[in-house]
């Protein structure tokens, strides 16, 4: 009950909306479990997407991060089930509906959101997700679930071994389509959907921080003439995000890092880094100068993995190092600064990392530094958030005194030899598990081919 009830806690009136949650006409058990967990009035999002959905009718939603997506669309999963019986003759290995989300942290917090709406339904509910725990999930679908959550490739895995199948799902929800896109699992979304009733006898629900044109596309060839939701459209990012950014050269950000974390009274910030590789050496530069951090990047098992975002949530850990495999659906309140240590490539993702700090309602911080790699970024950036950066001077109090010899090196086992055996995986996989590429990691080496032995000349 954590995520969703401290968020919720933490939400302003200017957050919320006049529209109570009960004045939608949900069933009481559906009610019970929204009063457990402390709402009152709806958010936009929800005050917009509730009444349509409830009315059968599909839905594509836009909003921004941190508003209220996931506990509009359980909500309308629970109603809808709860007043269509399922098919007497339906197995149990068949669930009633199904939830997509691109990251396995995104599901495991659909998940526990829904435990907590859902806990007065009676409904079983399914988790998978690519990493850990792969007997467990089987027999877990094998027993039957009602509402399946999941990532992609996982899903797809249990499916073609008919562990599952999709024949009785009467509702379907996409969870940051966009983002879909981004880790190049658009081909297993429609996979997916394809193997569902057809959309006019299913309910469908999706939701996205963007509605681009690929989006929207991909909405009107799988769903039933949904009705389009925008919230907050004309500000990209948000307004009680203070934003500024530092134009340095690639010596000064450690320096730079250090020096403004220590001017901080007290904070939970994430560092983001555009590679492993990067995110290492970030790490190990502020352990070895006093300030305790953790790494959170695709190589990170997920058991370890999290284990460090409850760390960092409990406030045990005061900076947390990601790349963006951390950009999007990870609900932890109370951050009050995301520094892009380096600028993104995309300026999506820009907005969708400074969405991490300043959730429902609360205010944040986002420092940006503008580097001699990645400083090309910055008029994407701004183009696209429809303002310029405010621009900081990086003067001499704020760089930090840094031993070089002071970085803590990571540890790392050594790594198996994955060329025999069928040690390769698909690439689908690897982005879920990971949530990003493999940044760093170089290829086998091709063998050459022999030429044959010429004649020495005599």
């Amino acid at each position: 009950m954590d995520g969703i009830a401290v968020s919720y806690a933490a939400m302003t009136k200017k957050h919320l909306t006049d529209t109570r949650f009960d004045s939608f006409g949900l069933l009481p058990e559906i009610l019970q479990g929204v009063a457990d967990a402390g709402f009152t009035f709806c958010t936009p999002i929800q005050a917009e997407t509730l009444p349509i959905a409830l009315d059968n009718q599909d839905v594509a939603g836009q909003a921004q991060t941190g508003t209220g997506k996931t506990a509009a669309f359980l909500l309308a999963i629970f109603q809808r089930l709860l007043t269509r019986p399922a098919d007497e003759k339906r197995r149990a290995n068949q669930p009633r509906a199904l939830v997509m989300a691109p990251t396995r942290e995104l599901a495991v917090q659909i998940h526990k959101d829904a435990e907590v709406l859902g806990s007065h339904t009676g409904f079983k509910l399914g988790l998978v997700f690519g990493g850990t725990g792969y007997d467990k999930q089987r027999r877990q679908l094998e027993e039957g679930v009602d509402i399946l959550i999941g990532t992609p490739g996982r899903l797809i895995d249990y499916l073609k071994q008919h562990v599952y199948d999709l024949k009785e799902i009467d509702t379907v929800v996409l969870d940051e389509a966009d983002r879909m896109f981004d880790l190049g699992f658009i081909k297993d979304i429609r996979f997916m959907l394809r193997r569902c009733p057809p959309p006019s006898q299913r309910l469908g629900l999706l939701f996205s921080a963007t509605l681009s044109f690929r989006v929207k596309e991909l909405a009107y060839e799988h769903m039933n003439n949904p009705e389009s939701v925008t919230i907050e459209g004309d500000r990209v990012t948000a307004d009680n995000v203070n934003q500024t950014c530092y134009m340095t050269a690639n010596e000064e950000k450690i320096p730079l890092l250090i020096g403004l974390l220590r001017t901080l009274d007290s904070y939970r910030a994430i560092v983001f880094v555009n590679t492993k590789r990067g995110a290492d050496q970030v790490w190990g530069f502020l352990e070895g100068n006093g300030i305790k951090a953790a790494v959170l990047s695709g190589d990170v098992p997920q058991k370890k993995r999290l284990a460090l975002l409850g760390s960092f949530q409990k406030g045990e850990l005061p900076v947390l190092v990601a790349t963006d495999v951390a950009a999007r659906g990870l609900h932890i309140p109370g951050v009050t600064h995301v520094i892009n240590y380096d600028l993104p490539d995309d300026a999506e993702d820009y907005v969708h990392r400074i969405g991490r700090t300043a959730r429902a309602g609360e205010s944040g911080s986002a420092i940006s530094f503008a580097c001699e790699t990645y400083a090309f970024s910055l008029p994407d950036i701004e183009s696209y958030i429809g303002h310029k950066l405010p621009m900081e001077s990086v003067g001499v109090e704020l760089l930090a005194e840094i031993d070089p010899g002071s970085r803590v090196r990571v540890q790392r086992p050594p790594r198996k030899d994955n060329r025999r055996g069928g040690g390769r995986r698909n690439e689908g996989a690897r982005k879920e598990e990971g949530g990003e590429n493999n940044e760093g990691v170089k290829r086998p080496r091709r063998r050459r081919r022999r030429r044959p032995d010429s004649t020495p000349s005599s």
